[in-house]
Formats: structure tokens, sequence, C-alpha cells
């Protein structure tokens, strides 16, 4: 009995700060993981690659270098997923 009124605050802090806390950032994490994926397959066939197509073909072997070294295969997937959770993030009622 003399060591409860000690632990209440800290299982109070545990409770208040780090539970719900991780509850809520890990149900908005599984949230965006489920969505983005869903969101990228709903738009891929509205996305076409004929135009992507015809104009890389007239890059030159310079500019090519310059995307290769920024390795833009690994970079346009990144930001458009960075992208559609920055959306995504933005539209919920207690985070944006």
């Amino acid at each position: 009995m003399l060591f409860a009124p000690l632990l209440a605050p800290i299982f109070g802090f545990l409770l208040r700060e780090i539970i719900v806390k991780f509850t809520v950032f890990t149900a908005i994490f599984a949230l965006v993981a489920l969505l983005v994926p869903v969101a990228i397959e709903y738009l891929a066939p509205y996305i076409g690659v004929a135009g992507l197509s015809s104009a890389f073909t007239g890059l030159s072997a310079g500019v090519w270098f310059w995307l290769d070294a920024f390795q833009l295969q690994f970079a346009v997937p990144l930001l458009i997923s960075a992208w559609v959770s920055r959306f995504l993030i933005r539209r919920l009622p207690v985070i944006g």
C-alpha cells in the first residue's frame, strides 16, 4: 500500500503518454500502409506509359548519365508514394 501512491503517476504516464500514442500512431501507419498500395493500384490504369516512352527516347547520353546517377528509377516511385502518404495524412482530422 505504501508504493501505490508513488506508482500511480508512473502508470498514468505510461497509459496516457506512451500506450495511447503508440496505439494511435500504429493505427495511422497501418492505415497509410494499406491505403497507399490501393491508391496506386487504383490509379495505375489511368497512367499511360506511351507518352513517357516517347519522351525518354529523345534524351541524350549525358542526361541518361545523370538520371542513372540520381537513381531516378528508385526516386520516382518513392516520391509518388510519399506524396500519396502526405495527402492521406493531411486528411486525417487528428493530425492534419
